[in-house]
Parts: C-alpha cells; sequence; structure tokens
C-alpha cells in the first residue's frame, strides 16, 4: 500500500504552503502543481498513489490563496468589461501578485523539505507555473510536465462560451450551491459523458468546501493569470525537458494553446490525447499516467 503522508505547512517565499505526500522519500521527487482556484485534493489520492507507483515520491501541494495555504488580501472581482477588454483588445489586467511569485511559491516549498531538484507536473494555471519555475530556476527541475496550459501568447483562440460562463459565474454562498456549481463545472470541463467521473464529484465537492473556500482569492490567481504576459519568447531558450499534454476538445484552454507551447519550446514533445477536455477523467489515467512517468524516468542520470 503506498504511503500516504498527512498534511502539513511549511513557509515558502513569505508564505505558508500546506502539503502532502505519495510514496517512499528515496524515490525521484515529482511536484504536482494545481490550476486556478483547485486545492491539491483535485490531484485525486488514488491518481497520485498510481504515480508514485511508478517510482516517484509525489507532493502535491495547495497554492497560495487556496485550501489551507496562505489566503491573500486584496484586489477586486473580475467584472465581464474587464474581462472582455482584455480578451479582444488585450487591455492591462492589475494583480495583487503574479505567476512568478506563484514559481518562487513552488521552489521555497523545495527547499523547505529538503529537495535540490524534481520533476514538476502542472495543469493549467499549475502549467503556467511550472514553465515560470522551469524559466526562473532550470537548475531546480528535472523534468517539466505541462497539462492543458498555455505560453499566453496573444491571439490563441479563447474559452468556450459555456467555460467562459464559468469563470465568471458568482461564487456561491452556500454548501449546496458549492456543490451544485462544482459537480457543474466539470461536467462543462469534461465535455462529453464521464458518468463515473460525476459519481466521484460529489464527494470531492463536498470535501472542498469543508477544506475551506477563498473565492477572493480565486479571482487574484485569474488576475495572476491575465496579468501575465506572453512566456513564448522566453521559453525558446528553455532547455529542461519538456512533455507537453492536452486534451484534443479542451473547452477553456485550446488545443492550439498546447500546440503553441510544445512549439514554443525546443525538443518539446507533444502529446494530443483524444477524448480530452480540461480534466483527467478516470477512463484517461493509465495513458497520462503512463505519459508522465515514462517522460520523468526518461530524464533520470
Amino acid at each position: 500500500m503506498t504511503h500516504h503522508s498527512p498534511p502539513r505547512t511549511v513557509w515558502s517565499n513569505g508564505i505558508q504552503i500546506c502539503f502532502d505526500t505519495f510514496g517512499d522519500e528515496s524515490a525521484e521527487p515529482l511536484l504536482l502543481v494545481m490550476g486556478l482556484g483547485a486545492q491539491m485534493i483535485q490531484w485525486d489520492d488514488e491518481f497520485c498513489a498510481q504515480l508514485a507507483a511508478r517510482g516517484f515520491w509525489v507532493i502535491r501541494y495547495d497554492n497560495r490563496d487556496v485550501g489551507k495555504s496562505t489566503h491573500l488580501s486584496g484586489g477586486k472581482r473580475l467584472g465581464l468589461a474587464e474581462f472582455l477588454g482584455h480578451q479582444l483588445f488585450h487591455n492591462p489586467v492589475d494583480a495583487v501578485y503574479t505567476l512568478r511569485d506563484m514559481a518562487d511559491d513552488l521552489v521555497g516549498l523545495m527547499a523547505a523539505i529538503g529537495i535540490d531538484s524534481a520533476h514538476v507536473v502542472g495543469v493549467s494555471m499549475g502549467g503556467m507555473i511550472a514553465q515560470e519555475a522551469a524559466l526562473a530556476y532550470p537548475e531546480r527541475i528535472r523534468s517539466l510536465t505541462s497539462v492543458m496550459s498555455t505560453t499566453g501568447e496573444p491571439g490563441l483562440p479563447g474559452p468556450t462560451r459555456a467555460a467562459q460562463a464559468l469563470l465568471l459565474k458568482a461564487p456561491p454562498k452556500t454548501r449546496e450551491e458549492f456543490v451544485r456549481h462544482f459537480v457543474h463545472n466539470w461536467q462543462v470541463m469534461r465535455v462529453g459523458s464521464f458518468p463515473e467521473d460525476d459519481a466521484r464529484d460529489l464527494r470531492l465537492a463536498e470535501r472542498t468546501f469543508d477544506r475551506g473556500l477563498n473565492p477572493a482569492g480565486v479571482g487574484r490567481q485569474l488576475r495572476a493569470i491575465l496579468a501575465a504576459e506572453s512566456r513564448k519568447e522566453r521559453l525558446a531558450s528553455l532547455r529542461v525537458p519538456t512533455l507537453v499534454l492536452h486534451g484534443a476538445v479542451d473547452p477553456l484552454i485550446r488545443l492550439a494553446a498546447g500546440q503553441a507551447t510544445a512549439a514554443a519550446i525546443p525538443g518539446a514533445t507533444l502529446v494530443v490525447i483524444e477524448g480530452m477536455g480540461h480534466a483527467i477523467p478516470l477512463r484517461l489515467w493509465t495513458k497520462v499516467l503512463d505519459a508522465i512517468a515514462a517522460h520523468a524516468h526518461a530524464q533520470a542520470p
């Protein structure tokens, strides 16, 4: 049975970061970085255990402003007019902190738990954070896997109308509203029929709510994404071995963004997963886990 450590909190980059681990500490360390507004538990426990069983010490953590990590303050909620102004006319967006700050959180966590370097897997916003970490600290990143993410360059296709609506929807006020919102959100993001995942969403929604919500923090994270400049030119100098995974039917960060990411990074490998939207459904776990593990193990010294 895979060892699963209890959650604990350490200081990183001036804030507190909550994390837990799966597997043997003597194995190759691999950090999982979650996306916008998502707590670390959205890296499913069994997914993490299966990844650990492939030969890794798996570390997942709450980004700043979600879950049990530090909740910050400041900024205002992003409105439709400001969002559309950015999407259509590239108007600047103010942010309380940056994706680079969040990359510093990641590397600070590594230092706090005694890891000199690690494989890093980031999904969506987590992929952006992982890219920033690889650019700023290439010696600390053994391999990079960017999942359903983007370079942030202008001109890439935006989200579908349904996915965009989820970004701007007012936060739910009660536990029941949150559960309904959560379940609907992932039905939209998965694109298609995944009853086995739908059945698990209710429990995950309740667990997420019980760990604590921070709607204002999600807004600050979204502003950090929108305020970021394109990483395309900087990624051209990246020499960290990179795998890009992207769903063929992603409604939020479209396939073209994954293709652009792979094209921007010298030597990157692109794997397009048919039938996958902006989530990793159960039936595709093995394909995703095998791809991550093969890429990371190929970089072993």
